[in-house]
């Protein structure tokens, strides 16, 4: 807790809550135990028991939730991807940006990976920089994987496999060979 930057990691949160719920668990159970020796209302433990029980099934479930956005590497809170695109695009040299993938590596660290169409005689190691740092300043996407996709006079523009469009993901499927309906094709059967 001295550190900070709790709020924003899963496991310093979940140790946090864990040592919270124990200790209202604890004090819990003293406050009940001065409620029943002082009026007999028995119902006091159970009550405060479910109170408890509540607020921690109420913090686990934000944890789980948050949890499992980042192992299913969803998008975060807050990050528009079609946002980020257009950022990007804005690059002088850019002239596309496809098959983009931003996702939380772990609490606190966002990622991205994206293809980027350049135009031809663009510096790739300048046109890098350009589009990386709007990218920290204005979404705090710390871990950035860009390919780069020289476009000159003679490429038109991308238009294969992707995972942005219907088109794309179309051209992602591979012709795969329809496999035989008999599974001994060519032998014969002997009665």
């Amino acid at each position: 807790m001295r550190g900070g930057g709790h709020e924003h990691n899963l496991n310093t949160r979940g140790a946090f809550w864990h040592v919270v719920g124990d200790m209202l668990g604890s004090v819990g159970a003293i406050v009940a135990a001065l409620v029943m020796l002082a009026t007999g209302w028995y119902l006091a433990d159970p009550i405060l028991s479910a109170g408890i029980g509540l607020l921690i099934l109420w913090s686990s479930w934000k944890l789980l939730r948050e949890s499992v956005e980042v192992l299913l590497e969803a998008t975060p809170k807050g990050i528009d991807a079609m946002e980020v695109r257009a950022v990007m695009a804005q690059v002088e040299g850019v002239s596309g940006v496809h098959d983009l993938h931003i996702w939380t590596v772990t609490s606190g660290l966002i990622a991205l990976s994206a293809h980027v169409e350049i135009t031809a005689g663009r510096d790739w190691h300048q046109l890098l920089d350009q589009c990386t740092h709007p990218l920290r300043e204005h979404f705090g996407i710390a871990h950035v994987t860009l390919q780069p996709e020289i476009l000159d006079d003679s490429m038109r523009r991308f238009d294969g496999c992707s995972l942005d469009t219907e088109e794309g993901r179309n051209a992602c499927r591979m012709a795969l060979p329809v496999p035989s309906l008999n599974p001994r094709h060519g032998q014969t059967h002997q009665h």
